[in-house]
């Protein structure tokens, strides 16, 4: 039988490699982006009572009203945008799947889309999947703030939609208002679509405030952007995100979504509408993170590991090039199996491999993990 693969360069992801290395080497994980420390058994009752009361069969297409009501809420709460939970907000399977969805929604073969490197490592597959060109802009260290003139640069007639992050992964740094002034600028009077991935606009640092395209009314127009419910509450493994559009980006973006998934998960869906009532349960998250990521940085200072900026997020990148000058997947392994902490190359971000001897570390961990893995990254 030949088959013809439509993702032939697509292997084994970095993070199946490193969790594979960490664990075959007895090494702190400190390379995929999980959790290690108990999440709220609040929300694990709310959900355990839904599922015993019954609610088990299918939710709607859309998501469960309630969920999509307080979801407009805190939107309205945190940026003053009034969003129509039923037109313009649709519950997902995580935010990779809204990703995709949106990429396969309105991506034709041959068009192109631009997409902000290092980048997360579903957007360019996805892209590909549908027949898309992807179009990668490097940010660059060690600030990874964009030139927005080159951005403009990258722009032609089939120029179809521009892919970001803020919060970034695996940078932590934010896009400025400046940035969304600029980025209005240069789609102004075009067909470009935004797809803005905000799934850690919570974990935001320093007492900035996240620059959401909610805040921007020409951008949301032609806009979608995704979120994500494993990121915000630590239940990576529950899989709920949402997407937010405009109604007639949103009334597309539907048409596959319903072939794609259909519904999510019904009892979760009204344990998270209740979780989100207290609009403390999110609004304390950014102290809760940040808290975490100084004594991370607190514990290696005194480390040859150079930290740079972290704005946002639960990573942390570091610049090794005073310690080593291999490339930065190999020093990251053998960090993993003589130093006993693992890792992820930045290297891997990047479509052409760029390396600038960074690697990323995850601080959503316990205090003593993190005590333990700066212990040991000091004797390097």
């Amino acid at each position: 039988m030949q088959i013809q693969s439509k993702l032939p360069n697509v292997g084994t992801t970095i993070f199946s490699v490193m969790s594979a290395l960490a664990n075959q080497h007895n090494a702190i994980n400190l390379s995929q982006g999980f959790p290690n420390f108990p999440t709220s058994d609040k929300l694990i009752d709310l959900a355990a009572s839904y599922m015993k009361k019954g609610y088990n069969q299918y939710a709607p297409m859309t998501g469960v009203p309630i969920l999509k009501e307080r979801i407009a809420a805190k939107i309205e709460n945190m940026y003053g945008k009034i969003v129509h939970p039923d037109n313009e907000i649709t519950i997902t399977v995580g935010a990779t799947q809204a990703l995709f969805t949106a990429i396969a929604t309105f991506v034709n073969v041959g068009d192109e889309v631009i997409v902000f490197e290092p980048a997360y490592d579903s957007y360019i597959p996805a892209i590909e999947v549908v027949g898309g060109i992807a179009m990668p802009y490097s940010l660059k260290g060690p600030d990874y703030s964009p030139n927005w003139e080159e951005v403009k640069a990258l722009i032609t007639p089939k120029t179809r939609m521009i892919i970001f992050n803020t919060p970034h992964n695996p940078t932590g740094t934010t896009l400025k208002a400046e940035d969304f002034k600029a980025l209005e600028e240069i789609t102004k009077d075009t067909n470009i679509l935004l797809l803005s991935d905000e799934v850690y606009e919570h974990l935001i640092y320093d007492d900035q405030e996240h620059q959401s395209i909610l805040r921007y009314p020409a951008l949301f127009e032609r806009s979608l952007m995704t979120y994500s419910f494993g990121k915000t509450f630590h239940k990576t493994g529950w899989r709920v995100g949402y997407c937010v559009a405009p109604t007639r980006l949103m009334k597309e973006f539907r048409k596959v979504h319903q072939f794609n998934v259909f519904t999510i998960i019904t009892p979760i869906q009204y344990a998270l509408a209740d979780f989100l009532a207290d609009p403390d349960e999110y609004l304390s998250l950014n102290g809760f993170f940040q808290q975490k990521r100084d004594f991370l940085l607190n514990t290696l200072k005194d480390s040859r590991l150079k930290p740079l900026q972290c704005e946002g997020t639960y990573f942390c990148l570091f610049d090794y090039s005073d310690i080593s000058d291999e490339p930065d997947t190999a020093f990251a392994k053998r960090m993993t199996t003589e130093y006993g902490v693992a890792s992820i190359p930045v290297s891997v971000f990047y479509s052409d491999q760029r390396d600038e001897k960074v690697i990323r570390l995850c601080f959503a961990k316990t205090e003593e993990t993190l005590e333990k893995a700066g212990v040991l990254l000091q004797k390097i």
